[in-house]
C-alpha cells in the first residue's frame, strides 16, 4: 500500500522514471497464493527458539552473566502522571506479548521457549525530588547507568525490567530494560508506540484501543524451524558458505587502541552527521556494487 508520502514522491517523478517504477513493482509483487500464513502453533510450552534467539542463547551460554545484550530504554514523562494508569499500561503490554514473559531453558540439551503465565509487573519507584535540582540529572543518570548493566538470568526471568525514577511532581523517568532474545529495536519501537497508546486510553477511562494479536512470536519461531528445514535449510547454508568463503576468522578494525585478550564492551561511541549529499553518493554506490549502505562504510573504515 502507497502512504501520502511514497504517493507525493511518485508523483514528483518524471513520466518515463514512474513508468519503470511501476512496472518494476508490478514484476517483484508476489501473487496472493505464494503469501504463506503463518499459524497458532499447535504445542504451547515449550517452543523451539527461531535462529536469531538461539544464537544469543548460545552467546548466554558461552558468557553467563553477560550485560552485553540489554536494551536499555530511557522514557522522559513530563506532566502529571498517573502511575496507576502507567502500571497497568505495562502489565497490558506484557500480557499481550507472550515474548515478554518467556524464559529461555534447557530440554533434552537443547534450549525451548517457555511462556509463563501473565502476572503483573511490579514498577519500584525511586525519588530523587529531594536532591538540589543540579544533583537529579546526574543521580538519574547513574541509576541508569547502574540498570542497565544488570544481567539476566535467561532461564529464570523475567527478561523485561521497569523502574520509575522521580525528579520532581512533574518529571519522571521510566527505565525500561529487555534482554535482546526477547525484543531488538524495532520491538522497542512498537513497545513505545502501544505503550503511549494504552495510557491515553486509560488515563482517559478508556478501555485497550488495541486489537489482540493474531500470532506470537514464539508461533513464528515454531514456523521459521518448520519451513528452513531439509532441503531448504540445506540451500540456505550452502549459499552463504559459498558468499563467506575465505572471509577472515576476526574482524581486525584500525582502532586507536589493540584488541585486549578478553572481551570488555568498554568501549566508546562517537556521533556525527553526515551531509544529505554525500549520503546519496554513498547509497548510489553501494547499490551499483549490490550492498548495502552498512557493508559500505564498513569498508571504508577498514
Amino acid at each position: 500500500m502507497l502512504t501520502a508520502d511514497r504517493l507525493e514522491r511518485l508523483k514528483n517523478l518524471t513520466p518515463t522514471k514512474r513508468a519503470l517504477l511501476l512496472k518494476h513493482l508490478q514484476e517483484q509483487t508476489a501473487p496472493a497464493e505464494e503469501f504463506t500464513l503463518i499459524p497458532r502453533r499447535a504445542q504451547q510450552n515449550p517452543s523451539p527458539l527461531s535462529f536469531a534467539q538461539q544464537r544469543l542463547w548460545f552467546l548466554d551460554q558461552l558468557e553467563p552473566g553477560s550485560a552485553a545484550y540489554n536494551i536499555p530504554t530511557a522514557l522522559r514523562l513530563t506532566g502529571r502522571l498517573d502511575a496507576t494508569a502507567l502500571g497497568r499500561t505495562l502489565d497490558e503490554v506484557v500480557r499481550r506479548h507472550e515474548v515478554l514473559r518467556t524464559t529461555f531453558v534447557e530440554v533434552d540439551g537443547e534450549p525451548a521457549q517457555v511462556v509463563k503465565e501473565f502476572e503483573r509487573m511490579s514498577l519500584p519507584l525511586t525519588d530523587l525530588s529531594h536532591l538540589p535540582e543540579g544533583e537529579r540529572e546526574a543521580e538519574a543518570q547513574r541509576l541508569t547507568r547502574l540498570e542497565r548493566q544488570k544481567a539476566f538470568d535467561l532461564a529464570a526471568g523475567p527478561l523485561l525490567r521497569a523502574t520509575l525514577l522521580r525528579l520532581s511532581e512533574e518529571e519522571h523517568i521510566l527505565l525500561v530494560t529487555m534482554h535482546h532474545i526477547i525484543s531488538d529495536g524495532w520491538s522497542t519501537g512498537i513497545f513505545i508506540r502501544e505503550m503511549s497508546a494504552l495510557y491515553s486510553a486509560f488515563t482517559s477511562g478508556d478501555e485497550s484501543p488495541l486489537e489482540e494479536l493474531p500470532i506470537q512470536y514464539a508461533d513464528y519461531a515454531t514456523w521459521q524451524r518448520q519451513h528452513l528445514s531439509d532441503e531448504v535449510l540445506d540451500a540456505q547454508l550452502s549459499y552463504w558458505r559459498t558468499q563467506l568463503g575465505g572471509a577472515p576468522a576476526l574482524l581486525e578494525l584500525p582502532t586507536d587502541r589493540p584488541r585486549p585478550p578478553a572481551q570488555t564492551y568498554r568501549g566508546a561511541r562517537h556521533s556525527f552527521t553526515i551531509p544529505a549529499e554525500l549520503t546519496s553518493h554513498l547509497t548510489a554506490l553501494s547499490q551499483e556494487e549490490g550492498c548495502t549502505l552498512f557493508m559500505t562504510l564498513l569498508a571504508g573504515w577498514q
